[in-house]
């Protein structure tokens, strides 16, 4: 078995961050600890693999990110939050959308050797990758997702913000729900969400499908439910583009919203607040998570932080006319 990066860190009594600092001649690494490391190397014969040996080779004072789509508000956003705090720490941002890429592992594979780090969203890379890129000290963060040994991941909260939204539309004596967006990913954002909704409300809400998260997904998957004849009460959707297709989906078919049907998102991005009528949310901060992403890559990056950190951002039940209930004052 080939000898790992965890294995030359643990001879050597370093973190795994050091040990790739040592190798790639990059951040305050003492000549002390640097020969620490090279004896575990050596003792070990510890041989980097072609993408170590890539990442060795020097920095390229540039970030790269990767979304499984580029398309839609909430990715702007985000994207948006980790160019203005790159530019601000002198980083260039390099982008790679995987979808429509035959060959994502290796596209992803082949950015890493031109970047100092990586940020990616989710599951977007393959899981041998990313032990792969772990294994070589890649500074990594990722953005929902699991906690994970060796990266920083950085999420919104999700479970109790979708009970709150649930026991809201519960309170106003629904009995039939839809989760709009159904979850496939162990783990990930909707699979919480739907995770928090199931748990308040039981055998009262089935999940439906959408093939993307999107206005025209979530527009077609809306249409077929709403035509059948015990249609629900309440559309609790997966984030608020599904919402907008829903709400469009209802105004179709001649129902009224939230008179014949209650409808939620999940994000708050600018079209659900002037929707009409405006869309029942939970608020996510989008724009902030892009930003903590890039400063988190880069101190891992230029080691001013060894170890991995594990963050959860706060989000907020946003109350508007969609889902039957007098619109909040919305400040923020």
């Amino acid at each position: 078995m080939d000898v790992t990066i965890y294995q030359v860190a643990q001879r050597a009594g370093v973190s795994i961050a050091t040990v790739s600092r040592a190798l790639r001649g990059t951040g305050p690494v003492s000549s002390k600890t640097r020969q620490k490391v090279l004896k575990a190397v050596e003792e070990l014969n510890f041989t980097p693999s072609r993408l170590g040996v890539s990442l060795a080779e020097g920095r390229h004072a540039a970030n790269g990110i990767v979304f499984p789509n580029l398309a839609g508000p909430y990715y702007t956003e985000v994207l948006l939050g980790y160019e203005e705090v790159a530019a601000e720490l002198g980083r260039s941002v390099v982008i790679l959308s995987t979808k429509g890429r035959p060959n994502v592992r290796e596209a992803v594979k082949e950015l890493a050797g031109r970047v100092d780090g990586l940020v990616v969203f989710g599951r977007t890379a393959p899981d041998d990758l990313v032990a792969e890129l772990i294994g070589v000290g890649m500074p990594l963060v990722f953005i929902s997702r699991e906690p994970m040994a060796g990266a920083d991941t950085l999420r919104s909260e999700n479970i109790e913000s979708a009970r709150k939204l649930a026991l809201h539309l519960r309170g106003h004596g629904y009995t039939r729900y839809a989760f709009l967006g159904a979850p496939y990913a162990p783990g990930d954002d909707i699979s919480q969400r739907w995770e928090g909704v199931s748990g308040v409300l039981g055998e009262r809400i089935e999940p439906v499908l959408t093939a993307e998260y999107t206005v025209e997904s979530g527009h077609e998957a809306a249409l077929r439910l709403l035509r059948s004849p015990n249609r629900p009460q309440a559309l609790i959707c997966s984030d608020d583009e599904v919402a907008l297709g829903a709400l469009l989906a209802a105004e179709e078919l001649g129902l009224a919203v939230p008179d014949d049907l209650a409808v939620t998102g999940w994000d708050d991005i600018m079209a659900a607040r002037h929707a009409r009528p405006a869309l029942t949310t939970i608020r996510q901060p989008m724009r902030e998570m892009g930003a903590r992403a890039a400063r988190a890559l880069d101190e891992l990056i230029s080691g001013v932080r060894e170890t991995c950190a594990h963050l959860n951002l706060a989000t907020e039940l946003v109350i508007r006319a969609s889902c039957g209930h007098h619109p909040q004052e919305d400040h923020k």
